[in-house]
């Protein structure tokens, strides 16, 4: 199994490694580790795994204190620079082997259409910089840039990111 079939099997499925929405937090770091930053605030919990970042609200009237995941991302961008070995879990490495520092949409656009999903622009959530695409039966969103010159600085990075990048893949 490749990275991009991570990516994609998150995009059809809205899980990792077995854990997704409604998930609690040990049951995230049964799969991904106890290696995480936790970043409390407001009565929710941003969990941040490099690659992962997992957000927790306070579950269900009846089952106090419990926490549970409202959604979560793939932040793929943030492969092309930070190259600390954490970045990705190291689950999903020994899972899925190396993760390459960019995704092209095209290529996990293919990987999605074979797995007999669809995706479609979401004309909602699309910027002038960044598209969005929603994924057929599916809580997924794909984040996808569009500008060559995203940070605004008039001077494309071309070892950076590209134009047709995946940025994100969100599952709410």
């Amino acid at each position: 199994m490749s990275a991009l079939d991570f990516y994609a099997h998150v995009a059809v499925h809205g899980e990792v490694l077995g854990v997704g929405l409604g998930a609690v937090p040990e049951a995230w770091e049964a799969a991904l580790g106890a290696a995480s930053l936790d970043v409390p605030g407001g009565g929710l919990l941003r969990r941040d795994y490099g690659l992962i970042e997992i957000n927790f609200s306070p579950d269900r009237p009846g089952r106090q204190g419990q926490l549970s995941c409202f959604g979560f991302a793939v932040q793929i961008q943030r492969l092309l620079y930070d190259q600390s070995p954490n970045t990705v879990p190291p689950p999903l490495s020994r899972e899925y082997g190396e993760f390459a520092r960019r995704v092209p949409f095209k290529e996990l656009q293919s990987a999605i259409l074979s797995l007999g999903h669809t995706l479609e622009l979401d004309q909602h959530n699309t910027s002038s910089d960044m598209h969005c695409y929603r994924v057929s039966a599916s809580a997924a969103r794909i984040h996808v840039l569009t500008d060559p010159d995203p940070y605004g600085s008039g001077d494309p990075d071309p070892g950076g990111h590209q134009q047709g990048d995946v940025w994100s893949i969100d599952v709410w």
